[in-house]
């Protein structure tokens, strides 16, 4: 376990979990996963409406929420991975914009070409 920032941890290459959020983030903005959250929300009317035991209704409540703090976790982790890839885009920007500004070339136009498909490698 590691609390340091999920770009920091593994080095260059993307670990399995990166590649987890990052499709978990691309199958939570998808229409079936809307149609899954539906379904979920209709389940749970319906055991309610049906006044099932206890047990039923506390099981897909349970279950509702083991989904929420599952995709807490997966996006948040890649919220920080974009963040990061945004905020490299824009030093890169600035170091490129003072080069230029100075009427000096140099390392910062190189360092923004790196910087343009980042958050691919992030």
């Amino acid at each position: 376990m590691s609390l340091r920032h999920p770009v920091d941890r593994g080095g260059k290459e993307r670990g399995r979990f990166a590649e987890l959020a990052e499709r978990a983030s691309h199958f939570t903005s998808s229409p079936l996963f809307f149609v899954l959250c539906l379904v979920l929300i209709a389940l749970f009317l319906a055991v309610h409406l049906a006044h099932l035991s206890l047990a039923w209704q506390l099981l897909v409540g349970d279950f509702m929420t083991a989904v929420t703090l599952l995709l807490l976790a997966l996006l948040k982790n890649s919220e920080l991975r974009a963040e990061h890839a945004i905020q490299r885009k824009l030093d890169a920007l600035a170091a490129a914009l003072l080069e230029s500004r100075e009427g000096r070339g140099g390392k910062a136009a190189e360092d923004l070409r790196k910087a343009i498909r980042m958050e691919e490698e992030t």
